[in-house]
């Protein structure tokens, strides 16, 4: 295991994957802050056209990895491609951070608790329940996640209160059960994995996180936000029922 390693987590092999698209700036930041605990860390370029991927392999970490889609597939799909690469090189748990320093590293450790502890195989942020939400999180993101929160819920059944949040951690036992091929490759891929992990019987435990915002840029557009993803929880709850 690597020095500094959490005494929480110092029996299992975690891995960070981070998918990323036009990340040059703010991907170095992030990856700077995983702390020296995580054995690997698997950059996955999802077509980038402003030099993320020479951005990744600038960090001098020995721990880093990078894999290219050639073309843009969808933050989704490249979530599953360093999903596939980190169950590969034998993670047992492997945790999604974004590429725009967005996720608090100091919350990892408790973010993967559930998951080690055996109470989950997936584990998800919930940035709604931090006292800090309302203050941080924009308003029409706050609306938004609410919104499609009730809508996951109703879908799945699962007591979810951040449907929308990507830091998460999933175990390989529970990937295995996901078909992992078959996810809905862009925006709505949060809300695809909860459908199947509520399909699955795989357990899902919310745990509070630090909502982080600054001048980035959301890739987010309102078509998705109030066209696709609804649809793709309504296929989901049709595929559960």
């Amino acid at each position: 295991m690597p020095d500094g390693v959490a005494p929480a987590v110092s029996t299992a092999r975690i891995f960070v994957v981070v998918p990323a698209r036009d990340e040059a700036r703010l991907l170095p930041v992030t990856l700077r802050s995983i702390p020296a605990w995580v054995e690997r860390v698997v950059v996955v370029d999802d077509g980038s056209c402003d030099g993320t991927i020479e951005a990744a392999r600038g960090v001098c970490d020995a721990r880093l990895e990078v894999v290219v889609h050639p073309m843009n597939r969808g933050v989704g799909a490249a979530i599953v491609s360093g999903y596939r690469r980190a169950f590969e090189l034998g993670a047992d748990i492997a945790v999604v951070m974004g590429a725009d320093a967005q996720m608090d590293p100091a919350d990892l450790e408790r973010l993967i608790a559930p998951v080690i502890e055996g109470r989950a195989g997936y584990a998800k942020g919930d940035r709604l329940s931090h006292p800090e939400c309302v203050r941080a999180m924009p308003k029409d993101r706050l609306l938004g996640n609410i919104g499609l929160t009730l809508l996951t819920r109703w879908a799945t059944g699962l007591r979810i209160r951040d449907s929308q949040c990507g830091y998460t951690a999933l175990h390989r036992d529970a990937a295995s059960t996901l078909e992992l091929d078959a996810l809905w490759p862009r925006y709505g891929y949060p809300n695809d994995v909860l459908t199947r992990c509520a399909r699955a019987g795989v357990k899902v435990e919310d745990v509070t996180v630090r909502p982080i915002y600054g001048d980035e840029t959301s890739g987010v557009r309102w078509l998705d936000a109030l066209v696709r993803v609804p649809m793709v929880i309504a296929l989901g709850a049709l595929r559960r029922r």
